[in-house]
């Protein structure tokens, strides 16, 4: 299915880039910002990151998310060269949030609610390492809240199966290109939006109701 769903990208790209000025800033790789004064800065893989980023976009305190590559080797790797499966990278996202409106942990747990964290590297119809589930740790304080949250999903039964999401040390998150930006919400008459993407994010609006942004609360 990781043909069918590269097919359906580019064939929303044909259709709405035929200007080449326009497809050419399209394709560029997206601007990683810094983090200002008063964000933290967290990083987690999880299926395919259209989806992911839309829903960790729509958390309390969560000022920006940025759509990228993280966990392998090959430097600024485009989305083809990913979806090859031989740069080690999973499709990921760069969290900007105000840890004064949300923590880590609950950020941390959105994240396992926002996808399938029992199944080795696949997500629903999508196969392959770069769907992998992974939660990146920058310290040894964010290791220890990425384990203590798995464990309590784990005790809830949320899920039938225990989670096998990685829990790796942060080294590198390459931004994908400008048109992977915000394409839940650029795209939603997508068969793989309202088939795929969906069901994911609202799954987290309902897993994480508290903690949703009063204007996608009415839209669980």
């Amino acid at each position: 299915m990781k043909i069918s769903k590269f097919w359906l990208v580019g064939l929303v790209f044909l259709i709405s880039c035929t200007d080449a000025q326009t497809k050419k800033n399209q394709q560029a790789f997206a601007d990683l910002p810094k983090p200002k004064a008063n964000e933290k800065v967290a990083t987690f893989a999880g299926g395919c990151f259209w989806a992911l980023a839309e829903g960790m976009s729509e958390l309390k305190g969560v000022d920006k998310v940025v759509s990228g590559y993280s966990g392998g080797n090959t430097r600024n790797p485009t989305y083809e060269e990913v979806c090859s499966d031989n740069t080690g990278h999973a499709e990921s996202v760069q969290v900007y949030y105000n840890p004064d409106v949300i923590s880590y942990s609950q950020l941390a747990e959105a994240f396992f609610y926002a996808h399938d964290p029992t199944t080795v590297n696949r997500q629903g119809p999508d196969e392959g390492e770069d769907y992998r589930s992974v939660a990146f740790y920058r310290n040894a304080e964010e290791k220890k809240v990425l384990e203590e949250v798995m464990t309590k999903v784990n005790a809830g039964h949320h899920y039938n199966d225990k989670i096998v999401t990685q829990v790796v040390p942060f080294k590198v998150f390459y931004p994908a290109e400008n048109y992977h930006q915000g394409y839940y919400r650029l795209n939603p008459n997508s068969g793989y939006i309202q088939g795929v993407s969906m069901p994911k994010v609202l799954k987290l609006r309902k897993s994480m109701n508290a903690l949703i942004k009063p204007e996608f609360k009415d839209k669980i």
